[in-house]
């Protein structure tokens, strides 16, 4: 939903119904539920800010363009990069899975070639330091398909392919709305 609602606003058709209806509410950041400002979108990825109490949050989020099994009962997954500045926290990779992972497994994300473990905790998946962030946000903007495999608490595994075309714009307006200079 939120993808569709920043790629809405983000068309020149949107813009013009954006003008005629009245204003949507702000999106809500999909993990803390706080009104996210939309930035743009740029292809399958939206980049988003919203305030809370520690300061100013900075978000980029997609949505798989594939995900196999396509049967596979659970939330839409996502991936996210965010960052904190007032905390000097930057280029936080996450996945979210959609649905409870297995204790004690990994997620394995390959991007052209090169592949990173991420530990996870209940239903997502994070680099366990924030050089392998900066590494996997560096390896996510010049590759073309991040594929993401996870295995549920039932032991079925999941495949999700995201789309990398767009993240680096989206990244950009991030780092612009959180002050980040790469």
């Amino acid at each position: 939903m939120i993808l569709a609602l920043a790629a809405v606003l983000a068309s020149p058709a949107g813009a013009a119904e954006e003008k005629k209806a009245k204003p949507p509410k702000p999106a809500a950041h999909p993990a803390t539920g706080a009104p996210s400002e939309a930035l743009g979108t740029a292809d399958s990825w939206s980049a988003y800010t919203y305030k809370q109490k520690g300061g100013r949050v900075c978000y980029v989020i997609a949505q798989p363009e594939k995900t196999a099994p396509a049967d596979a009962k659970r939330r839409q997954p996502m991936a996210m990069v965010t960052h904190r500045p007032e905390e000097k926290s930057f280029n936080v990779v996450s996945f979210n899975e959609g649905y409870p992972l297995k204790e004690g497994s990994d997620v394995t994300v390959d991007i052209g070639g090169s592949k990173y473990t991420l530990f996870t905790r209940g239903d997502s998946a994070w680099a366990a330091t924030s050089e392998l962030d900066k590494t996997i946000v560096e390896a996510l903007a010049k590759g073309k398909r991040a594929v993401v495999i996870g295995t549920s608490q039932r032991g079925r595994t999941t495949t999700d392919t995201y789309a990398l075309s767009g993240f680096s714009k989206a990244l950009g307006l991030i780092d612009g709305a959180c002050g980040v200079k790469r």
